[in-house]
């Protein structure tokens, strides 16, 4: 198959969406019964973390563990929304800087100002934009960013989802009192497609459309560890509770250049084999052996894999052993706990 296909879809009754590239799964989303990045609660502080600079909250559905807290007592009630997976046994990670994503905007309360995507470099698509976004939210306390996606979009549909995200916004910001409470929640995988996977693509809603497309068949090769990435070379990608472990391997290849190719491979391959298996946190690559005057090289090739890639990942650096190190966000749920 060949071009770009999102196929909406169900796993074992938990709603799913894939994104297919010539045929290669390069995304997939799974719902899950644990509470979504981007939910929204009315929280009650519950007891600091001494040491941390952080403290544990109560919700419905839970412990929170909020990072970087200023002037909050135990008791006190707070707007906090779900930044991401919690691993297994600890509490959901949250933030107090709320934000209401949509396709075309986002609305950001504690970062007023009117904004452009820097991704859209085109003058008169900037000035269009601007315009639209002035005349519809020229008067909002908030602050509003419109996404890349909205080059080519017409001021119609800009000013609808730009309208629903304020109301959003005004329905969630005015609701801070009360008992704890989950105020809304997080987007689940058939918005997530429609919100971020904007590229032209056919669209496939089909009951049973995993099957006829061929993810099931990649879903099953994603449950492995092994991943071939050219030239004979290849990378493991194996989990563990404390980080990700990558160790790439060169194969039969016994050239001078083979550490040095198999690691620019590893580079080029590893946003989207962490992206399908969900896996996100502290990630250590153990790299073919290559001189040091290659590893700017790499660097590189890394940091421009990374930049294509939706999710956030901070490329750390090198360890005096000679791996390298990148923290990536838990926004998706690891695969082989989705499945």
């Amino acid at each position: 198959m060949k071009g770009r296909t999102i196929i909406l879809d169900h796993l074992d009754e938990k709603e799913a969406a894939a994104l297919m590239f010539d045929g290669q799964l390069e995304d997939l989303l799974i719902d899950s019964d644990v509470p979504r990045p981007g939910a929204i609660y009315r929280a009650v502080a519950d007891r600091p973390v001494k040491g941390q600079g952080g403290m544990f909250l109560k919700t419905p559905d839970g412990s929170a563990f909020l990072r970087r807290i200023k002037a909050l007592s135990p008791g006190q009630k707070l707007l906090v929304q779900v930044s991401g997976y919690a691993e297994d046994g600890k509490a959901i990670p949250v933030t107090q800087k709320l934000l209401f994503k949509s396709r075309y905007a986002i609305v950001t309360p504690e970062a007023p100002g009117l904004n452009i995507s820097r991704s859209i470099r085109d003058e008169e698509e900037r000035n269009r934009l601007l315009e639209i976004v002035h005349d519809i939210a020229g008067d909002t306390a908030y602050g509003l960013i419109l996404r890349s996606s909205c080059v080519g979009t017409t001021r119609d549909e800009i000013a609808e989802d730009i309208d629903a995200m304020l109301s959003l916004a005004d329905k969630v910001l005015g609701d801070a009192g009360g008992e704890m409470e989950k105020l809304c929640d997080g987007d689940g995988p058939h918005v997530l497609a429609w919100r971020d996977w904007v590229a032209p693509a056919e669209v496939v809603t089909d009951a049973g459309s995993f099957e006829t497309h061929g993810v099931m068949d990649a879903l099953e090769a994603t449950k492995g560890t092994h991943i071939r990435i050219g030239s004979g070379a290849s990378i493991y990608v194996e989990p563990t509770r404390a980080l990700v472990a990558v160790d790439v391997n060169t194969g039969g290849d016994a050239s001078l250049a083979a550490g040095i190719k198999a690691n620019m491979a590893c580079a080029k391959a590893l946003p989207r084999a962490l992206r399908v298996r969900g896996l996100g946190g502290q990630i250590t690559l153990d790299l073919a052996p290559m001189p040091k005057k290659d590893r700017r090289a790499f660097e590189t090739a890394l940091r421009q894999a990374f930049r294509a890639d939706d999710i956030e990942t901070t490329l750390v650096g090198w360890t005096p052993l000679g791996h390298y190190e990148l923290q990536r966000k838990r926004i998706r749920l690891p695969i082989f706990e989705a499945l």
